[in-house]
């Protein structure tokens, strides 16, 4: 069994844009544009999108949302508690799983609503206490800032752009 397969496919070296939208608002605003573009695959055809490489599902684009909103959440919460993060070690994108081709309903996005409105509520409440200047503060041992992370993982709409564009 192949047991990492996404540990060197991103480039962790180069931080991400940031700008001066508020950090604490910056999740919210990207699952409510999931959520909302979710509505259009129920009745989804069963038939996944091939782009960048992987097959893309209605259930493979919320698993990976909701994978990457706790991966960054943990490492946000560690970080702040000056603690060591956990490294992710998830398969990511490199892997669709027998259930990701499950029809996608209005339970399914219920569940989905649900889940990633709490995650992102998350966020919104711990990012909402921090102060700016430990945002901006970059980790002693290297590596980005909260605030570039809170913009990394408001990217996470990347994962619908897969399923919504063309391949």
């Amino acid at each position: 069994m192949v047991r990492y397969l996404t540990v060197d496919s991103f480039d962790y070296d180069t931080p991400p844009a940031t700008d001066g939208r508020d950090p604490a608002t910056l999740v919210d605003d990207a699952v409510a544009d999931i959520l909302a573009r979710a509505e259009h695959w129920l009745g989804w055809d069963g038939r996944p999108v091939s782009k960048g490489g992987n097959a893309w599902t209605p259930h493979k684009v919320m698993r990976r949302v909701a994978d990457h909103l706790l991966d960054h959440l943990a490492e946000l919460e560690c970080r702040l508690a000056g603690q060591p993060t956990v490294p992710d070690r998830w398969h990511g994108r490199m892997v669709t799983t027998d259930a990701d081709f499950a029809r996608f309903t209005e339970i399914d996005l219920d569940e989905a609503t649900s889940r990633l409105t709490r995650l992102a509520a998350c966020y919104r409440s711990r990012l909402s206490t921090v102060d700016t200047a430990l945002l901006d503060t970059a980790p002693d041992n290297g590596g980005w800032t909260l605030r570039q992370v809170v913009h990394h993982v408001s990217r996470v709409t990347g994962y619908a752009d897969m399923l919504d564009a063309p391949g």
